[in-house]
């Protein structure tokens, strides 16, 4: 939404605005199940673009299996409009994507996880759909380079519902290693405004959504945006 996970610590910036920031205290972690910290857990690595390529089925699988959304458009039709987007953005400067995998009961590889992101600027058709213009704020880390969009996140419904706050929660390890490999200052990711799901799983990740009113969008935009630092 790590090979030999290489998490680092995340550390205070002072040139960020502290509105911005994502606090403990609101950040939503339902209290499910606090089990123990997994024995083995998956493998995370990034993938080369000819690699992307040449998995793009087995993605498009993947997305069908663990979107929450279209559920009136068919597999194929979902599967086909993901590998689209995700073959556009392939294209971007910058652009990352990690996968998840661990060994099957037949000692197969099995991809359980995707996410993937790349750099942004303060304009341009991927803010399309919120309405509105960037907090200043935003606008000067994005000028700066400093701003990275994570496209998606792609996790099993366990990984949505249970651990969300604990540190081996596989949707965080995807989103940490995709910002600190790129050493930026803030996250952001926009959601669909009926996808309820996915929202309330980011902000159990730590994810935090910006009011309305302080970006100057109608609360009613198609998408929100959300933060993370």
């Amino acid at each position: 939404m790590t090979a030999s996970m290489s998490d680092r610590p995340a550390t205070a910036d002072p040139g960020i605005p502290d509105r911005f920031r994502t606090r403990p205290e609101e950040s939503r972690r339902p209290r499910h199940r606090q089990g123990p910290s997994p024995e083995r857990g998956e493998f995370v690595r990034p993938l080369t673009r000819r690699q992307i390529d040449d998995r793009m089925p087995e993605l498009g699988q993947l997305y069908t299996h663990t979107s929450s959304i279209e559920p009136r458009a068919s597999d194929q039709d979902r599967s086909a409009a993901f590998r689209r987007r995700l073959a556009s953005h392939m294209r971007r400067p910058g652009f990352e994507l990690l996968v998840a995998e661990t060994a099957g009961p037949a000692g197969a590889t099995v991809l359980t996880a995707c996410a993937y992101g790349f750099p942004v600027r303060g304009d341009g058709s991927w803010w399309q759909g919120l309405d509105g213009s960037l907090p200043d704020g935003l606008r000067r880390i994005a000028a700066s380079g400093r701003l990275f969009a994570i496209g998606d996140i792609l996790v099993e419904r366990r990984v949505r519902t249970q651990d969300q706050g604990r540190e081996w929660n596989l949707a965080r390890r995807l989103q940490k290693r995709l910002l600190s490999d790129h050493t930026t200052a803030f996250g952001v990711t926009l959601v669909d405004r009926g996808d309820v799901d996915t929202y309330e799983a980011l902000l159990a990740w730590g994810w935090r959504c910006l009011p309305a009113e302080a970006r100057g969008a109608s609360r009613f935009a198609p998408r929100r945006l959300l933060v993370l630092s």
